[in-house]
This record gives C-alpha cells, structure tokens and sequence, in this order.
C-alpha cells in the first residue's frame, strides 16, 4: 500500500475521501493511504525533511520501540518521540499491539502540482 501526500484546494478532502470509498467499495482491495493538505507551506512544516527521513529509517528498520529508533538514528530520545507523535497523528506511522511503531506503506508519493486548478 501507498501513502499519497498532495496539496489541494480547502474543502476537496470530502469529494476525495468519497470518491476513494466508493473505489474502494468497488474494486474490493484496499486503498491506498491519502493525505492533502491546503498549501506547500503547510505540508512542509509537517513534513520536514528530519521526518522524511525517520520514515525512511523506520521502514527499513522494521517496527522497533521509540528509544530503538532514536538510537538507530543517533538523535535524542526526545525529537524522536515528537516526530513520531507527530507522523502517528497524520497517518503515516503505526503502532503494534506490543507498543513499536512502524511504517506501514512500501512508498510514499507526494504529488506537488505547480499550479493549483480552479474549482
């Protein structure tokens, strides 16, 4: 599975997130992982290039705990727990029943059109 990351209009959430449903409904396999946000500024400060990385760190790792991760990323326990917090909030990093985090998608695609179209 996919996660898709795009920038688009306020408000095309809901006709996206109703036209993946119905694919979904359609085809009978699972969807893949959508994301948008309103602006360039907004998904960059969300995902910055340190949490970029950490996904790619954390996908190649497998899921481990927190503390694993910040030592195999050689950064302070304490960043590392935000980032995550963070990523988990918007979907891109899960947890175990066991409590260790992962990333479950095999890509992420950001989609970062040059100009946005009239709605």
């Amino acid at each position: 599975m996919k996660a898709l990351i795009e920038i688009s209009p306020r408000g095309s959430v809901f006709t996206a997130a109703r036209a993946q449903i119905a694919g979904t409904q359609a085809t009978g396999k699972e969807a893949d992982f959508l994301l948008r946000f309103e602006s360039a500024r907004s998904l960059f400060s969300e995902l910055t290039a340190a949490r970029m990385d950490l996904l790619e760190l954390l996908r190649r790792t497998g899921p481990c705990s927190v503390y694993a991760l910040a030592k195999a990323a050689e950064c302070n326990y304490s960043n590392i727990h935000t980032d995550i917090k963070r990523l988990s909030a918007l979907g891109l990093v899960e947890r175990t029943d066991g409590g260790d985090v992962f990333v479950p998608f095999t890509e992420v695609n950001i989609h970062f059109p040059l100009l946005q179209e009239a709605a």
